[in-house]
Order: structure tokens, then C-alpha cells, then sequence
């Protein structure tokens, strides 16, 4: 600044000693340098109001308190590395530099880092963020799935030299190592993670419709160990969280550990705690499944039990009933038989005797005849409920060619074919043996 400069601020210019007219540009360039050089690098704090974004990357706003106002630029605004997003009423605080126009004859603060008052930059956005995505339905329950019982397939998408596969693989391989695993390596931290994880959800969603449908991934784990929550933050990125929306496939997020929360967990159909927590909700035990079928055999043996010790009571019943009316026939035959025996012995006229001898045989005839009807009837009944018996008893029904067919996820027996879809996983009882499938084709009868 020459001499001149500062004696114009200063005031101590002597107008009297030496008069110097300025152009409005002189003045206003003598500001400006005075101002720059002045002001080079500050810190201000106030709250943004009258927030004008532009379509060539660059924000305005202003910047006041109760007493003053000052314009603000954020040139570029999208490369400044600004986690949270700058709104109206926001009180923030900015580190920059004065820039004088001189065309306009104001000046700016031309700001290069910005952070949130009271609250850290990286916590902001995310509260942002879980708000937008809230509004949008992106954490609704109804957009949840439930997980596949028993998938075939599993996809991952994580760093393949983490910690967080590898804890993955181990839990699989004890639990159910027949599983197939399909895994896409991703960055999960730093520049291009966000980007890589959310294309990698989108790589396995393609994948797999080109894959036969008892083929395809049935569930998908997105996520990694531990860390900071910088460490962390790519799984709380915009681009993440709509990739997992919009994935067909099921996904659980497992990012961090137990007490970390990422904008993923939200999104996901299921959240786990942690990478090894995942691998124990994506698949059960081998050994609980052979332990709950067999439950589920004895329970079906002992209906099959309850069936036959019902009817076998129903038989032994009529059996009864059978005996009792047939002794009751004979009794009273008896007992018609010696009352005319009685009057025969009274009458005894030997002209009677032959008449009355004739009405004994044939009323005899009918005792007989009736007792044997009535025999044949409950020999009916009999066999009839011996066939019904017979009918029903699970092993001569699945003898026949028959068979019991069960949903996989819950053991329920199946009687229309309506109550299943494709990709259902189902369990056929034949007269030897069992067959688990997937549904291919569901066909309307």
C-alpha cells in the first residue's frame, strides 16, 4: 500500500497540503486492496438467509446477525467437501477471505471451508439426510421383505481382504457350509467407496436376472467392521441407500459394530449388528433344521396315531353295540319261545299241536333270519369302518403313489396350489423318503 493509501484511511492526508482527486475506480481499487490485503484469511459466524443455489456449481447466500448483513459466495460449492447441506436459517460458521467487485463498488466473503454451529459437520448431514429419505418413504416398514428360511444363495458385497468376509465365511461354513456365496469386492472407505458399494448392490440385481430362477442370489449382505464414523460414512450416503432400496434382491446391512447406526441399517430389509451377526440371521443351523424335522415327524407320526386309536375306539364300540343287540335279540326270541311253549302246555288240544308246532318252526325261521340280517348289517358297518381305517392310514395312502407336500418355511401342508409362488422352497413326503424343491411354475386348476 503506498503512503498515499494509508494516509487516505488513516485521515492523516493533509487536503490542504496536497489535493489528489480519485477516479471511482482508483477509489474503489484502493479499497479493494486495502480490504483483501486486510482480510485474508478470517473466520465468521452467522446464520444463512436469503440462500440462492446457481446452475454453474456455485452458492450465494447471505450471512447476518441482528445488527448486519454480509454477501457470500461458495465458488465451486461441490468440490468444498461440505458433508451437510447449507439451508436457510442455518447458523454455520465460515472460514474466508474479503473480495472487493470493484464494477458493483461491494464486497463478499469468499468462503472455502464451512461447518455447522453446535454440531459436527458429519452429524448434520446425516440428520439431513435420514430426514429426506424418512419423508420419502425410504424407511417405511411396509417396504420391508421378509428373509428367504433357507437360501441357496447368498450375495456379499464388502471389501474382499476385510475383516468383515472373513468373519462372514467363518460363521457360514459353521452353520451350513453347503451354501453357495457369491461375493463382489467393493471400497468401503474413502474416495469411490460410496460409488462402488452402490454399484456393486446394482451388479448382483443384474446378475442375477440372468441367472434360471432356482439359480438366483435369494439375499444379499452389504457392509464392513468397524471403524469411525468417518470410516463408516459411505454406508450413510445418499447413493447407497437408494441403491439398497431399489434392489429386488433382500438385503441385510451389517456396517460397523453393535452400537453403530448408518442411514443403510434404515434402508435395509434387516439390520445386523454387526458382519458375523448377519451370517447367523441369513441362514440357520444345519443341525437345529435336522432337530425341528425331526420334531415335525413325530408330530405328523403322532396325529397319524391319534387318527388310528380313534377309529380303532369307534370299532370297538360298534363291536359292542354289535354283541348287546344281537344277545338282546336272542333273549327276547327266548323269551317269545317259552310263552308258547306255556300256552301250548294250557291248550294242549292234538289238533293244535301241529298248527302251533308249524307257527314255532316259522317263527323260529324269522328269529334266525333276522339275527343273521342283523349280523350281516354290523359285518357291513364293520367293514366298512375296517375300510375307512385302512383308507386313511398315511402309509397305505402314500403306498398308492400319494404324497404330503409341505411349505419349507413354516411346515405347512399344502392342499392348493394357489398358496404357493415361484421361488417357494417346499419338502414332498413319499411312501420312502422325502424331496425338498424350489416352485418353478405355479398353474391354476
Amino acid at each position: 500500500m503506498s503512503q498515499e493509501q494509508k494516509e487516505l484511511f488513516t485521515g492523516s492526508l493533509d487536503i490542504k497540503k496536497q489535493r489528489k482527486i480519485l477516479t471511482v475506480s482508483e477509489l474503489t481499487q484502493d479499497i479493494k486492496i486495502v480490504l483483501e490485503s486486510a482480510f485474508e484469511q478470517l473466520w465468521v459466524e452467522g446464520e444463512v438467509s436469503n440462500l440462492r443455489p446457481s446452475n454453474s456449481r456455485h452458492l450465494y447466500f447471505t450471512l447476518k446477525d441482528q445488527e448486519a448483513t454480509i454477501p457470500v459466495a461458495i465458488f465451486n460449492y461441490s468440490d468444498k467437501g461440505i458433508k451437510f447441506n447449507i439451508e436457510n436459517g442455518l447458523r454455520i460458521v465460515c472460514f474466508g477471505r474479503i473480495d472487493v467487485y470493484p464494477p458493483h463498488g461491494c464486497y463478499k466473503l469468499v468462503v472455502e471451508k464451512v461447518e455447522p454451529k453446535g454440531i459436527g459437520s458429519l452429524q448434520l448431514a446425516l440428520e439431513q439426510l435420514k430426514l429426506k429419505l424418512e419423508k420419502e418413504g425410504l424407511f417405511a416398514p411396509e417396504h420391508k421383505r421378509q428373509l428367504p428360511y433357507l437360501p441357496a444363495k447368498i450375495g456379499v458385497v464388502t471389501s474382499e481382504t476385510g475383516a468383515a468376509i472373513k468373519d462372514i465365511l467363518k460363521v457360514l461354513e459353521r452353520r451350513f457350509s453347503d451354501v453357495c456365496i457369491v461375493i463382489r469386492s467393493a471400497l468401503v472407505q474413502g474416495e469411490g467407496a460410496k460409488e462402488d458399494i452402490a454399484q456393486g448392490i446394482r451388479e448382483l440385481n443384474v446378475y442375477n436376472e440372468t441367472l434360471p430362477k432356482d439359480e438366483r442370489i435369494d439375499v444379499m449382505i452389504v457392509g464392513r467392521g468397524g471403524g469411525s464414523m468417518e470410516d463408516l460414512w459411505a454406508f450413510n450416503e445418499e447413493i447407497v441407500a437408494r441403491a439398497i432400496y431399489d434392489s429386488k434382491i433382500p438385503v441385510i446391512s451389517a456396517v460397523g459394530h453393535e452400537r453403530d447406526w448408518s442411514i443403510a441399517d434404515l434402508v435395509a430389509d434387516v439390520r445386523a449388528p454387526t458382519p458375523s451377526v448377519a451370517a447367523e440371521l441369513v441362514i440357520p443351523k444345519k443341525e437345529d433344521l435336522k432337530e425341528k424335522i425331526g420334531d415335525l415327524l413325530g408330530g405328523l407320526q403322532g396325529a397319524f396315531g391319534d387318527i388310528a386309536l380313534n377309529f380303532q375306539e369307534e370299532l370297538n364300540n360298534l363291536m359292542r353295540h354289535l354283541k348287546m343287540n344281537t344277545q338282546h335279540a336272542i333273549e327276547r326270541s327266548a323269551s317269545e319261545l317259552d310263552t308258547l311253549r306255556h300256552k301250548l302246555a294250557l291248550l294242549n288240544p292234538a289238533a293244535l299241536i301241529e298248527q302251533h308246532k308249524k307257527k314255532l318252526l316259522d317263527l323260529a325261521r324269522q328269529i334266525f333270519v333276522r339275527a343273521e340280517h342283523f349280523l350281516r348289517l354290523r359285518q357291513a358297518l364293520f367293514s366298512t369302518a375296517t375300510e375307512k381305517l385302512s383308507s386313511l392310514s398315511p402309509l397305505n395312502i402314500l403306498g398308492r403313489g400319494y404324497s404330503i407336500t409341505f411349505k419349507l418355511a413354516d411346515g405347512e401342508i399344502v392342499k392348493e396350489a394357489s398358496v404357493l409362488k415361484a421361488g417357494d422352497d417346499i419338502k414332498t413326503r413319499l411312501h420312502r423318503g422325502e424331496v425338498i424343491s424350489i416352485v418353478k411354475e405355479i398353474k391354476a386348476s
